[in-house]
C-alpha cells in the first residue's frame, strides 16, 4: 500500500481544536498516512545543514504528501516557510541530481485552516483576495518543484466551529484524502524505484 505523509505546521498543537480535530479523523478512517507534528519535531527551527538531509529523506519515502497548516495573516506559519528555506532549497538547488530529481512528480495537497467566512476571501471582501490567490505561492513552488497540485481542503471560521462541526469537516477532510489517495495510486508511485533506507526520526 502506498504511503501518504502529512506535514502538520502548527504553532502549538495543544491549542489546536481545527487541526487537531482534523488529523485525528483523517488518521482514525485513512490507512498508511503518517502524521508529523512539525512544530514539536522542530521547536527550536529547522536547518538546513542538521537537519535537510533527514526531511529530504521523509519526503522521498513518501508516494504523496500533504501540508496542514492554519493560515495566518494570509501565509504561512514561520516553520513552514522555514522548512520550504531548508529543505526545498537543499533538494532543489544543492542536491538536485540525488534527491531534488527524485521527489518530482509527487503529489502535494494543501489542507488549510482559515479564521474568516468564505464569503471575506474575494475581491472586494474583508480579506480582498480569493483563496486561490493566497496559495499562489505554494502553487508556484510545486510547479518549480515538478510536484503535482491537487485541490486543496480549506476549512473557514475554523476558530468558531462547534465540536460537531469540527467532526463533520473532519469527515469531509479524510473523505477528500480517500478520494485523492485512490486517484494518486493508480499512478506509477514515485518511490517504487528509489529503494531508499528507513529515514530515522
Amino acid at each position: 500500500m502506498s504511503k501518504t505523509l502529512i506535514l502538520l505546521f502548527h504553532p502549538d498543537l495543544s491549542r489546536s481544536r481545527a487541526n487537531a480535530a482534523l488529523m485525528r479523523a483523517a488518521a482514525a478512517r485513512r490507512p498508511h498516512v503518517e502524521f508529523i507534528d512539525m512544530q514539536a519535531l522542530y521547536p527550536h527551527g529547522i536547518d538546513m545543514v542538521r537537519d535537510g538531509e533527514k526531511e529530504a529523506e521523509r519526503l522521498l519515502h513518501a508516494d504523496r504528501i500533504v501540508l496542514q497548516f492554519p493560515i495566518q495573516w494570509y501565509s504561512t506559519p514561520p516553520l513552514m516557510k522555514a522548512w520550504q528555506d531548508a529543505v526545498l532549497t537543499r533538494m532543489f538547488y544543492l542536491a538536485y541530481e540525488t534527491e531534488g530529481c527524485l521527489l518530482e512528480g509527487t503529489p502535494v495537497m494543501i489542507a488549510a485552516t482559515a479564521g474568516n467566512v468564505p464569503d471575506a476571501y474575494r475581491p472586494g471582501g474583508r480579506n480582498m483576495f480569493t483563496m486561490e490567490a493566497l496559495l499562489a505561492p505554494l502553487r508556484a513552488t510545486a510547479h518549480r518543484c515538478g510536484l503535482g497540485w491537487a485541490q486543496p481542503f480549506i476549512l473557514y471560521r475554523a476558530d468558531k466551529l462547534s465540536d460537531e462541526t469540527l467532526e463533520e469537516a473532519g469527515q469531509r477532510y479524510a473523505a477528500q484524502l480517500g478520494t485523492w489517495i485512490a486517484r494518486t495510486s493508480h499512478a506509477e508511485t514515485p518511490t517504487a524505484s528509489r529503494h531508499l533506507a528507513p529515514v530515522q526520526g
